[in-house]
């Protein structure tokens, strides 16, 4: 085994902090429709296609890690999200628009016409968390250089 194979059956997890548990599932769970798995006073298990993400609820969230230029955009270095099919990334980018979340940066095409040419847009948790959502319309392009 090698962890840069394509590993079947494996999944993502993540641990990050919130500072409010009720704002972070209504985040998750009801704007971005992650089935909640399981739970405590201190940490929720959320679904995010497949993958687990635990929130732990901390007092005072660290903020204000950085950002690097990324075509033309100020990307924060701390972020996580999910690589989605275009058509599922389109429709989520629409429901969230709709929902009137506030995109961090909107959705938009980047690396127009090079290898790495890929749909994206970010937002964040209620406790400033940065989420990337993007997609390739050829997915074998997501390693490529």
């Amino acid at each position: 085994m090698s962890a840069s194979e394509p590993l079947p059956g494996a999944r993502f997890h993540l641990a990050f902090p919130v500072d409010d548990l009720a704002a972070a599932e209504a985040f998750y769970a009801v704007l971005l429709g992650c089935p909640i798995g399981r739970r405590s006073q201190a940490w929720i298990d959320f679904d995010l296609g497949g993958n687990q993400l635990t929130a732990h609820l901390v007092s005072g969230t660290e903020q204000g890690v950085g950002s690097n230029p990324v075509d033309g955009d100020q990307v924060p270095v701390r972020h996580f999200g999910l690589v989605l099919p275009w058509e599922v990334w389109e429709a989520l980018a629409e429901r969230l628009a709709a929902a009137g979340a506030a995109f961090q940066i909107s959705p938009r095409v980047r690396f127009v016409g090079e290898v790495g040419e890929q749909g994206t847009f970010f937002i964040h948790d209620p406790a400033g968390n940065a989420l990337e959502f993007k997609a390739f319309r050829d997915p074998r392009r997501l390693f490529a250089r």
